[in-house]
């Protein structure tokens, strides 16, 4: 069986500016999919072009097997459910009005309309809430009613642009397990995130994309051995300076010293041992494991890009 959602060298141009050049990626049945990538490195072409709402140069898109056309095909809208960054809901309306009139827009059967309401007012939690003017809504409030109204019709393939930015945390803890719920349920989700601690922990697998085409995919634990090791950087604080740093070591920051090590509970007692010569205490031990971070920096490199 083909996944769900499968992009072959995907390339759009705006002009002389090349927004995607190249960009494939997999999105496979049931997983959470992480697209990573720095500002203006394609992320929002892609999905928009994923979407039908972009015709793209070249390359292809299918969706359940069913190519993508410019325009979106109707074909593929049955299977597909886009959630963008920007709020898109009538804040004069209520909850229940919002989704009567998305559920009525995506063609779900007015027999299976009002479960369909029922079920998103629990999933989201806005049941108490359902009478009440959209913009009466939280930011919270209103994003997670964002999400309700783009899967109410069920797709399979789900695309989210920022599910969690500008919202509170308890907020951000339910949209990760809505998502997890859609997820169980046999979806398959992707979304684009800056906040790659949350992608380093919900992301079954996750795709960096940078000047338009993909430069890696693969898991948190694969894009680790691939690139920065999965060694643990354990640092030591100590009772003052130190004159000569035993072998291994490097320093860290005033009174503060680090050794990399593959596995903790078997070389932190010698670790521990080259320190006392020095007549050192060891005030404090900080031991940091590979991050999602390091790795984007390691693909995308520091600067900045606005």
């Amino acid at each position: 069986m083909p996944a769900p959602l499968v992009v072959e060298s995907v390339a759009r141009r705006f002009g002389e500016m090349v927004a995607l050049y190249s960009a494939s990626l997999e999105l496979r049945s049931g997983e959470l999919l992480a697209l990573l990538g720095p500002n203006g490195a394609g992320k929002t072409t892609l999905i928009r072009s994923i979407a039908g709402r972009l015709k793209t140069d070249s390359g292809t898109i299918d969706v359940q097997g069913i190519p993508q056309v410019a325009g979106g095909s109707a074909k593929v809208a049955v299977h597909l459910g886009v959630i963008p960054q920007e709020i898109a809901l009538y804040d004069t309306l209520t909850a229940v009005e919002n989704l009567q009139l998305f559920g009525s827009i995506f063609g779900v059967p007015k027999s299976e309309l009002a479960e369909r309401i029922e079920w998103a007012l629990e999933w989201t939690g806005l049941a108490d809430r359902s009478h009440q003017p959209v913009k009466e809504f939280s930011g919270g409030m209103q994003r997670r009613l964002n999400i309700a109204c783009g899967v109410l019709h069920k797709p399979s393939v789900i695309l989210l642009d920022e599910p969690t930015v500008g919202v509170d945390p308890q907020s951000r803890e339910r949209i990760w397990e809505m998502l997890q719920r859609l997820k169980s349920d046999g979806a398959s989700i992707m979304l684009t995130t800056h906040q790659l601690d949350e992608a380093q922990q919900v992301a079954d697998r996750i795709v960096i994309i940078d000047h338009g085409t993909t430069i890696a995919a693969g898991t948190f634990d694969q894009l680790v051995q691939a690139t920065i090791g999965s060694q643990r950087r354990v640092v030591l604080r100590l009772s003052g300076p130190i004159e000569n740093l035993p072998a291994g070591f490097s320093n860290a920051g005033e009174n503060a010293v680090e050794y990399r090590v593959q596995n903790v509970a078997s070389e932190l007692p010698a670790i521990l041992a080259l320190i006392v010569p020095s007549g050192l205490q060891v005030e404090d031990i900080t031991i940091h494991s590979p991050t999602l971070q390091a790795v984007f920096l390691h693909y995308t490199g520091r600067e900045l890009r606005e």
